[in-house]
């Protein structure tokens, strides 16, 4: 039964178009194809990125930190209490009126000594500015040497230039050793931030980016195993073209460099916005959603591919709207201070 159903689940119908399957991915003549065991190796590769990260953030980045000069903050930590700690850790961190005044008459404190212990301890679980940096830091790392990677693996491919060589010969298209590095990095990468979830800062877009973690994954996986290898490798370059910028410009903000960091972000938000909400959409979806259809029969491998990538999408037009916010805020805010 179960076997059975293993093999309705990967029929070639399913995931390829009429005519082609899974046979097609059988090495001969020394020419090589992607397997799904490949992926097993981004688990060692993705526990070798976290050893990597706290050499690096330890060696490096605590050091550049204080370099730029990223200070911490002095904070003043809450008095030990039981009953409201208690209510902290297991009820709410931020209680009610009507709850604070119950706790200000079980504790013997005043309501507003109440209110500055809960803030108190608030700001004690808040991440410092060292390991915001850290974090932004490790992350930009990756991501520009990811970005000039994928530059490296692309920039002698006619479909760099000419997005519809992507499906010339689909499925049957061999495996370069660079595609294959380049996807168990950037795998193996992905991999390694839901590793780390539980200990990352958790920013307030947390389950946005949690569902793009795994949306990613998902799409570099299914389009190892199908063979999407060209599309995948495009849409990995997409993607790090704005992220390396985004955290360095973090970075300058928690070093309080503020000029600098508004003049990177307004850079990264014009490159987020071409290659996320152009090129992403315009170019390569279309290349992904609308060309195949002259050539082949639709599947469900077709449709299950282009889902994921309309996920993405969907996630960029919610980030694009929190950057522009973002933006049009701190330049109005320079203009009104060059005019004070």
């Amino acid at each position: 039964m179960l076997s059975r159903l293993w093999e309705l689940i990967w029929a070639d119908w399913i995931w390829f178009p009429e005519g082609h399957g899974w046979a097609d991915f059988t090495d001969h003549d020394g020419k090589v194809y992607p397997k799904p065991k490949d992926l097993w190796a981004t688990i060692p590769i993705a526990l070798a990125f976290l050893v990597i990260r706290q050499i690096f953030e330890r060696k490096v980045a605590i050091p550049l930190a204080y370099l730029l000069g990223v200070k911490e903050e002095l904070r003043v930590f809450a008095s030990p209490n039981p009953i409201l700690e208690s209510y902290f850790c297991r009820r709410s961190k931020h209680p009610t009126q009507i709850v604070m005044e119950t706790l200000s008459k079980q504790t013997g404190r005043s309501v507003r000594q109440v209110q500055r212990w809960f803030r108190r301890r608030r700001n004690q679980d808040r991440p410092s500015k060292v390991k915001k940096f850290r974090e932004a830091s490790w992350r930009f790392t990756f991501y520009l040497f990811a970005f000039f990677a994928g530059l490296a693996v692309l920039i002698d491919k006619p479909w760099f230039y000419e997005m519809k060589m992507m499906w010339e010969g689909f499925p049957k298209m061999s495996l370069l050793p660079s595609q294959y590095w380049y996807y168990m990095m950037e795998l193996g990468f992905y991999v390694s931030l839901l590793f780390s979830v539980a200990s990352d800062i958790k920013r307030k877009d947390f389950k946005e980016q949690i569902v793009h973690h795994v949306a990613t994954i998902t799409l570099i996986g299914f389009s190892w195993l199908v063979n999407y290898i060209r599309a995948g490798t495009l849409i990995m370059l997409v993607h790090d073209a704005s992220d390396y910028l985004m955290e360095s410009a973090k970075m300058f903000n928690y070093a309080g460099w503020k000029r600098t960091c508004n003049c990177i972000f307004t850079i990264f938000a014009a490159v987020f916005i071409i290659t996320r909400l152009v090129i992403l959409p315009f170019w390569i979806v279309h290349t992904t959603w609308v060309y195949p259809l002259t050539v082949y029969r639709p599947f469900f491998g077709f449709y299950f591919f282009n889902g994921l990538l309309f996920v993405l999408i969907l996630l960029h037009m919610f980030w694009a709207a929190l950057i522009l916010r973002m933006v049009v805020k701190f330049l109005f805010l320079m203009i009104m201070g060059d005019e004070a």
